[in-house]
């Protein structure tokens, strides 16, 4: 999710102005209300995701080891939560950040035919994100992953996925409504764009600008072509990591890319919010372009790696849905921590306090509840 966080502004992870000195109201106040919401939300929406995506729900590990190669490495620069097993030292466990390379595993371990995939209930850290009103450290999302044949890698394939996502999405979204009386916004159809068009008819303008000129304008946008470099040398919108999505096959409209984000105008917090990224896999020809591209050619060693370089691991197609971003929106909050247990700055957290913001559980704590005062 392209940023606005300034890092110059000690509180520059507030929520915009205008949602501030009164001048948001949650919709619920009681927090064991909001916890049966955010249940009905997260299992509406995953029972949607089952049905409209032919899924099924697995289980998912909590760590793997770096030696495996199946954490995910976003960006490439992102420290992950490590720690060794008592009796094990010089072992290397890692908490993922995704598990965009352990579903593509696991469809190959549950020998998952075709045309269906798996969806499972994802908790990481990622102790390098911003902290702000729609991150934090701590990431809950659905990960799903699907097996597709080799010819339906391209980008009619992936827009009938996406449409199908965001159908659940639309659907979940009719459902919270009818139940706590909250206005729906979602339009029924979704919009797409290219990072590629997008950058020559905007191309003085960050990616945060580029997506907010879109979701205003459409309200609910898949936008196509995430990762890769611009011929100056530059993001040609976001990073992604080398070995999971595909950022450089050409698409008909002779951009590139079998990828994207799915973007919503948030009218809480009157601009474009993430929801999803998700896209077609790389192959064994493509892994190999873009882990050169990237200079990383030695994770060609790694387990995950050769077995989809000798071709055990299927084509797939998959991504992530946040489950506490997705909240947000649903319930219409104007901070994550109000749907999410998380840690945040506590300065925010005290002005948040005064303002009638209530976040979750320690989230509203500067410190440990518990502890004793000096």
């Amino acid at each position: 999710m392209a940023c606005t966080l300034n890092r110059d502004d000690p509180l520059g992870g507030l929520p915009p102005k205008h949602c501030l000195n009164g001048g948001y109201k949650p919709v619920f106040t009681n927090r064991l209300q909001l916890e049966e919401a955010l249940s009905f939300c997260k299992t509406t929406l995953e029972n949607n995701l089952k049905e409209n995506v032919n899924l099924v729900r697995v289980s998912a590990p909590l760590f793997v080891t770096r030696a495996s190669g199946f954490n995910d490495n976003l960006n490439g620069v992102e420290r992950p939560a490590t720690f060794e097993p008592r009796d094990f030292p010089g072992t290397h466990l890692e908490v993922p950040f995704s598990l965009a390379k352990w579903k593509r595993w696991a469809l190959h371990y549950y020998g998952v035919e075709a045309g269906k995939g798996i969806v499972t209930d994802f908790r990481g850290l990622r102790c390098d994100d911003d902290v702000d009103f729609t991150h934090s450290l701590y990431v809950d999302q659905f990960d799903w992953e699907k097996h597709i044949a080799a010819e339906d890698r391209n980008i009619d394939y992936l827009k009938a996925t996406v449409k199908a996502i965001y159908k659940a999405l639309y659907d979940t979204e009719q459902a919270v409504c009818k139940k706590y009386g909250i206005d729906a916004y979602l339009p029924e159809e979704l919009t797409f764009a290219t990072s590629d068009d997008m950058i020559k008819e905007h191309p003085t303008a960050t990616p945060k600008e580029r997506e907010n000129i879109l979701c205003e304008k459409h309200k609910a946008v898949f936008f196509i072509g995430i990762g890769g470099m611009k011929p100056d040398g530059q993001l040609r919108h976001d990073g992604r990591a080398p070995d999971y999505d595909d950022w450089i096959t050409e698409r008909p409209d002779g951009g590139h890319g079998l990828n994207g984000d799915l973007l919503l105008w948030n009218p809480v917090l009157k601009q474009s919010f993430e929801i999803s990224s998700m896209g077609i896999r790389v192959n064994p020809e493509v892994l190999l372009k873009q882990l050169d591209l990237c200079g990383v050619n030695e994770r060609k060693e790694f387990v995950w790696h050769k077995m989809l370089l000798d071709g055990t691991l299927p084509q797939t197609i998959g991504g992530g849905i946040g489950q506490s971003r997705t909240c947000q929106y649903l319930l219409r909050a104007c901070h994550i921590g109000e749907v999410q247990h998380g840690w945040y700055n506590p300065k925010e957290v005290e002005i948040l306090k005064k303002d009638g913001i209530q976040l979750l559980g320690l989230g509203e704590f500067d410190a440990d509840p518990s502890a004793k005062s000096s």
